[in-house]
């Protein structure tokens, strides 16, 4: 199963894991004014952002490392929030509370009209910054995917016929096939069948797993489920 590379950690990107923010210029308000030029559907160019901020051009950079980095932390923060509420509010457990978690990150996505704007005003470089093997988005969500999946491994719930990672990866390649179909084949994403989808792969059961030991919500008989977004 391919592997995504890590992506280069930039000044921005640690600055960003910090609690406190420091109070003179930083990376952080690099980012700050980027993901509000992004919000309002300017073009993110680190050469204007330098000049608001009073900067030189070139300390700008070193912080975000390229401009395609910088649009990739601003992507992340705004999915990275959106995940956090999706694994609060997510109805089912094992495969199906996955479903459901896929389901309403997608639809959350989907709703945004920034994002949607980003993807239709320059689809091939947006694609580059979100599925691209160095990508900070991809890396991200499937780091997190792995997080959620562990955790249903080791409160019972699942039992995955396939390793943690490569299960991670492929449900973020599922989705993305789903998010950006539009751009890719130009067809309508359907969001039902995707996590439908999704819940039949996390609820394929290992084999070494001892008969009567399956968890009761990972059966692989797909169902229609009304939900809630």
């Amino acid at each position: 199963m391919p592997k995504s590379e890590r992506p280069r950690e930039t000044r921005l990107s640690r600055e960003l894991q910090q609690a406190v923010p420091s109070r003179r210029i930083t990376p952080r308000d690099a980012f700050e004014l980027a993901l509000a030029k992004w919000m309002n559907g300017d073009r993110v160019e680190v050469g204007a952002i330098a000049g608001e901020l009073g900067v030189a051009k070139a300390t700008v950079f070193r912080w975000v490392g390229s401009r395609e980095l910088l649009l990739g932390e601003i992507i992340w923060s705004l999915l990275d929030a959106a995940w956090k509420h999706v694994l609060s509010v997510a109805r089912g457990t094992g495969a199906d509370y996955a479903a459901d978690v896929t389901y309403r990150l997608m639809a959350s996505v989907l709703r945004s009209v920034p994002f949607r704007r980003f993807l239709e005003q320059d689809p091939e470089n947006a694609l580059r910054i979100l599925t691209s093997k160095t990508s900070i988005v991809r890396t991200r969500i499937v780091d997190e995917v792995c997080k959620m999946l562990r955790e249903l491994v080791e409160t019972g719930h699942i039992a995955p016929a396939l390793k943690i990672e490569d299960l991670a990866y492929i449900i973020v390649r599922v989705f993305e096939s789903c998010l950006y179909s539009d751009q890719i084949a130009g067809t309508k994403p359907n969001i039902e069948l995707t996590s439908e989808a999704i819940r039949i792969l996390v609820g394929a059961r290992s084999a070494s797993e001892p008969t009567g030991a399956r968890p009761s919500s990972t059966s692989t008989k797909p169902r229609r489920r009304k939900r809630t977004q």
